[in-house]
């Protein structure tokens, strides 16, 4: 595999002539100090902070150590920023890896959330990771594309408006049920899938909703659990290698953004097959994922369809008898892909401690440990290739 192959040239002469001249500067670095080394140096996150707009006066180079230290935030897993400045201000090394030679250069807190407000105005951490994709993957053929979504709990209350409008749409006049009066056209709003359909991605993007809400989910034990924050959508590759990432208010459907998702994807990788559970079965998201060139293979969903659900549990029943495993039954196992990205964004990469207010910022949060955990994913396949 190219990709492979550029990557291993790629750590030998991090490993050759990176690793050696660091630790005749800094002394010997440990696992954690060299995997922050790597992925700074795979997503050289200084290129796009020289061209930001500048903080409040702060030369470029101080962005980019703040930008850098954010990242070392989502390796180290740290909870706070508060944190990560009391471990820059013992810590030399890390300090130094940042851009920071003294302890007084290292800026204030409240530097470091303008910095953090202009990055999230600016997407940096999404632009950084759009470009890793296309840099690294855009020549490769994916097999799989594993879809889905999580929830996001945040620290922050539901707007007033969100109730407001709520309560203002149910004192609207409503139809009545019913067949229509003779020469009465009953009027069908077309739903959000549909009204997607002639949209472009950035129309799609626009027309999802950002606000925090309440969502709510049938856990695997077929109890509900309600949470107050967002939900987090992604797409990954075969690797556990996140390609696209979009966050929307905790109430949306997930077949509401797999249209914009699958559009964005396209844009970045080539792949052949597009795995989804139950939650995306509807025409318009199969009918989208052939129109794009792929395979779709979604878990039917059978709702309130009894005879269905009989006849799903017949055919399954049938199988098991036969010891026969259908070829996209096996294909759709890998699905589990993309929940394994999110146990390890959530576990190691600072994805349950969401301490920022506002869509903009708990995504820029988010963005910083896809960061680090696609650089980290992308170095893994030197050892364990995709095949």
């Amino acid at each position: 595999m190219a990709l492979a192959k550029t990557l291993s040239q790629y750590w030998l002469r991090i490993q050759s002539s990176l690793f050696p001249w660091l630790e005749e500067e800094l002394g010997e670095m440990t696992e954690k100090e060299q995997k922050l080394v790597t992925t700074l140096e795979l997503i050289r996150i200084e290129r796009f902070t020289a061209c930001s707009r500048s903080l409040r006066g702060r030369p470029p180079k101080e962005r980019a150590a703040v930008a850098r230290a954010f990242v070392a935030k989502a390796i180290y897993n740290m909870p706070t920023t508060r944190a990560l400045l009391d471990r820059l201000a013992c810590d030399k090394k890390l300090r130094r890896i940042c851009g920071w030679e003294q302890k007084g250069e290292i800026p204030s807190e409240s530097t470091f959330s303008r910095g953090f407000a202009e990055f999230s105005e600016g997407q940096l951490p999404a632009c950084v990771h759009r470009a890793m994709i296309s840099e690294n993957l855009s020549e490769d053929i994916v097999s799989h594309i594993s879809r889905d979504a999580t929830e996001i709990e945040a620290r922050e209350k539901p707007p007033k408006g969100t109730k407001a409008e709520a309560e203002s749409d149910e004192k609207k006049p409503k139809r009545k049920l019913g067949r229509p009066r003779k020469g009465e056209e009953s009027i069908k709003e077309p739903t959000r899938l549909e009204r997607q359909r002639s949209m472009t991605l950035a129309e799609m993007l626009e027309d999802l909703p950002h606000q925090c809400d309440v969502g709510t989910k049938t856990n695997s034990k077929g109890l509900k659990e309600s949470w107050i924050g967002f939900k987090f959508h992604l797409d990954a590759a075969d690797g556990q290698i996140p390609i696209s990432c979009i966050l929307t208010s905790a109430s949306t459907h997930e077949s509401q953004v797999a249209l914009p998702l699958a559009t964005m994807t396209r844009q970045r990788i080539i792949n052949l097959y597009d795995l989804m559970d139950s939650a995306y079965d509807a025409p318009i998201i199969r009918e989208h994922s052939r129109s794009l060139g792929h395979v779709p293979i979604i878990d039917i969903n059978p709702r309130r369809n009894t005879k269905l659900k009989e006849e799903l549990r017949a055919e399954a029943r049938r199988f098991e008898l036969l010891h026969f495993e259908r070829p996209e039954a096996r294909r759709y196992k890998e699905r589990t892909s993309v929940e394994r990205v999110y146990a390890r964004l959530k576990d190691e990469f600072g994805g349950r401690m969401i301490r920022v207010r506002g869509y903009a910022k708990v995504m820029t949060h988010l963005m910083f440990g896809i960061l680090a955990l696609t650089a980290d994913q992308l170095m893994r396949l030197i050892t364990q290739p995709i095949t």
